[in-house]
């Protein structure tokens, strides 16, 4: 029961808190959300920086997967201001975030070159996060 003598306050009435349009790019976010799997990025270096060069046919792949991984730590990186607190790991999301950019080579050694480049980009990044603690998850 309510006490006759606490008065009642109004309350305003319930409004969502964003519009249509920004509610569903919200959900539009949330279902693309990949979450971190610091496995899998430590599978995909370790394949591409093997000592037995990537078949011809598996480069795309290797590109693609080495792109999301970076894309991902610098996506963390920004979010945690790690640019700001540290001035190497402000080097290595430059470099990555050059590494997105460019295209893979069509010769063959050459692309390989550049997934190396890439994989060594996102193992150190990837480290470096976890080192300044931007990461809970670092091998």
């Amino acid at each position: 029961m309510s006490d006759p003598a606490i008065p009642r306050m109004p309350v305003p009435d319930w409004a969502p808190p964003l519009d249509p349009e920004d509610l569903d790019s919200v959900l539009t976010k949330v279902r693309g959300w990949q979450p971190f799997h610091g496995e899998s990025l430590l599978d995909d270096v370790g394949a591409v920086l093997d000592d037995v060069t990537p078949a011809k046919d598996a480069l795309d792949d290797h590109d693609l997967r080495l792109r999301g991984h970076l894309m991902q730590l610098i996506a963390i990186a920004v979010a945690t201001e790690a640019g700001q607190k540290d001035p190497e790991a402000e080097q290595l999301i430059e470099r990555a975030g050059r590494l997105c950019t460019e295209v893979m080579p069509s010769d063959h050694l050459q692309a390989v070159g550049h997934l190396r480049r890439m994989a060594w980009a996102v193992s150190e990044l990837h480290e470096r996060l976890g080192a300044i603690k931007c990461l809970r998850e670092a091998a």
